[in-house]
């Protein structure tokens, strides 16, 4: 006699067919005997092979509970976190530093995107005279970039203006090759740092300390890539360019899009 499959819902029945966290001992919970569960399988099997786009429409499910629950993960963190995030006296600050809404950045003075979004921040800068920006070096591509950022941080150590920072990280972001120490240094040079009060501010626990700090912040927030942003609640992956970060800052400071 064939089975008639009882209403488990097509998503349940796919799950156990895939083994994505409904396992067969629910569905014997469930009252199926052996033979029934293999004759379900096999219903199943054949209702898939003959509409394969339910597997794609249970994924794109899959995938947008998994996103959500990032995101709700991301924000928990960015609260939990809000005081080192925002307010880090070892960072620079760009911008405003009273500003209404802050953005943060974390970078690699070597990854081409945040080469391509340097123009967006700097747009920004000159747009939004009530942002806050804060920077977070975050090298992640090796040594040459752990080099550079041990010079940004020095560099930062030793210009709390952030204007003659801002002067080396555009010259850094935009100089062509791999940025390393020996780049970093003519970078700052370049920029008018005291190349003296440099070498030593490199060789203290501060900087060690001002990297090992954004690597804390950034393990909770799930960032393991740049450039990643934090504006407001949110956790912006990827240079996603200039129109969205502005909808971004708008959301934090007014509640929508467009303020």
């Amino acid at each position: 006699m064939a089975l008639a499959l009882r209403p488990l819902g097509l998503v349940t029945a796919v799950a156990i067919l895939l083994g994505a966290g409904v396992s067969l001992d629910k569905a014997r919970a469930q009252g199926f005997s052996a033979e029934q569960r293999t004759e379900i399988e096999a219903i199943i099997k054949n209702y898939l092979v003959r509409h394969p786009e339910v597997i794609e429409e249970v994924l794109r499910e899959m995938e947008k509970r998994q996103t959500v629950a990032e995101a709700e993960k991301a924000t928990r963190a960015i609260a939990d976190n809000a005081e080192l995030l925002f307010g880090s006296p070892r960072h620079v600050v760009l911008g405003n530093p009273s500003g209404d809404v802050t953005m943060v950045e974390f970078f690699d003075y070597n990854c081409g995107f945040c080469k391509r979004a340097l123009s967006d921040m700097l747009e920004l800068m000159k747009a939004d005279p009530k942002l806050k920006i804060v920077l977070k070096e975050f090298p992640v591509l090796g040594d040459p970039s752990f080099e550079a950022a041990q010079v940004a941080v020095a560099v930062g150590m030793q210009d709390k203006s952030g204007k003659k920072y801002l002067d080396f990280h555009q010259r850094l972001l935009n100089a062509r090759g791999t940025a390393n120490r020996a780049r970093a240094l003519a970078a700052a040079k370049e920029a008018g740092l005291d190349m003296a009060r440099l070498e030593k501010d490199m060789a203290s626990a501060d900087v060690k300390a001002t990297l090992d700090e954004n690597l804390k912040l950034a393990a909770p927030l799930g960032i393991n890539g740049t450039p990643s942003y934090v504006i407001g609640k949110e956790l912006i992956v990827g240079a996603v360019g200039l129109d969205a970060l502005k909808e971004k800052i708008n959301v934090a400071r007014c509640g929508k899009a467009t303020c």
